[in-house]
């Protein structure tokens, strides 16, 4: 059961109190606040977990700053649309704003290799205008004899490079929860130069215990992708585990889905889940179309199947890219060959905006 509240609500008023002393009477009845900030308004939801097939709607209606009640059945409860008109969940990052209505790319290094690289590649995204990047200090990989990232050495250096040139928000995979903490110890130490979107990688979609710890931080939003061997119902329950825990700033992640029905791709691209995601939750939506390729394949019109892959995501509606890029694809450390080059990268994001643009104009065409 879900309480929206009457708009900004004082958390700290006599209201409030009132009402949450009551909640907190209720045998075997768990509540979580959600606090959603827009530009003119604060709109709280209280979230009732347990038994509440016994409380009855007019009566919770009734309560002290109640405007509105809703049961929920489904699963998702706290990411869920439930079909209703509440609001896409929505979270600010070091300034930059997520939520079903933007769009953000997020074009970087799979894996930190060298300050050189590092440099390069957010010196290019500066020139573009970018303030988002991905870069991974740890990497869970098939072999154990594979290069598994920098992890916690690299971080200073990477974090102090997005200060310089004005990356406010870094995606970086975590594998454990002590990763979260090393991140945490290496942003204090070098004074908050940037924010970290923490990432929970298709490997660990339903390591439970990870996200059930990931989800208690508040601090750093969290971009979970979708599981590659399992049903988009199971991820979107592992990114409800996140949310149940208390960190709502959650993004879901299409990363295409393993099997060999997708050849000569890596995977079978899944970008046509992008509006069912938005359908079916409140929560942000990305496409990786580099790990769903997974190759520098070119069609016959000239233009790269990653930028194919993309534009379908984008077109579809979906709120971030996740995109591989290296300033020397043959010497990187992980995912080489799927890595677009630098000059590419121009093209790459005005390719975006077109379909962002056609995007937009679809939604007036349908509403």
């Amino acid at each position: 059961m879900i309480l929206i509240l009457e708009p900004n609500t004082d958390l700290e008023g006599e209201g409030h109190r009132r009402l949450m002393q009551y909640l907190e009477s209720l045998p075997n009845v768990q509540t979580r606040v959600h606090q959603v900030k827009g530009a003119e308004q604060v709109l709280t939801e209280v979230y009732l977990i347990g038994d509440t097939k016994s409380l009855s709607v007019e009566d919770m209606a009734a309560l002290p700053t109640v405007e509105r009640v809703v049961r929920v059945s489904e699963e998702y409860r706290v990411i869920g649309r439930h079909d209703t008109d509440q609001p896409s969940l929505s979270f600010t990052c070091n300034g930059v704003t997520f939520s079903q209505d933007h769009l953000h790319v997020f074009a970087g290094l799979c894996a930190v290799d060298t300050p050189e690289h590092v440099e390069q590649m957010m010196r290019a995204l500066q020139a573009e205008g970018q303030v988002c990047t991905r870069m991974g200090a740890y990497k869970p990989r098939t072999s154990p004899y594979a290069f598994q990232g920098h992890g916690r050495d690299c971080l200073p250096w990477v974090f102090e490079l997005a200060g310089k040139y004005g990356i406010r928000v870094i995606a970086m995979e975590v594998t454990h929860e002590a990763h979260v903490d090393e991140i945490r110890e290496a942003l204090e130490r070098t004074g908050h130069p940037t924010a970290v979107m923490l990432q929970i990688g298709t490997r660990n979609t339903q390591n439970f215990e990870l996200l059930k710890a990931v989800g208690r931080q508040r601090d750093m939003p969290v971009l979970l992708k979708r599981g590659f061997g399992i049903t988009l119902e199971e991820s979107l329950n592992a990114a409800e585990y996140l949310a149940s825990e208390g960190n709502h700033q959650v993004i879901f992640g299409l990363r295409g889905v393993k099997t060999h029905m997708g050849d000569p791709h890596r995977n079978l691209v899944d970008f046509a889940h992008v509006p069912v995601v938005r359908r079916l939750t409140r929560v942000p939506v990305c496409v990786d179309p580099s790990h769903s390729v997974g190759g520098r394949f070119r069609s016959s019109d000239g233009i790269l199947d990653v930028a194919h892959a993309t534009i379908q995501g984008v077109v579809a509606g979906a709120n971030m890219v996740l995109v591989d890029f290296h300033p020397h694809p043959e010497t990187a450390l992980v995912d080489g060959p799927q890595a677009l080059l630098l000059d590419e990268l121009a093209p790459f994001l005005q390719d975006v905006s077109l379909a962002r643009e056609t995007y937009l104009k679809r939604l007036e065409l349908w509403g």
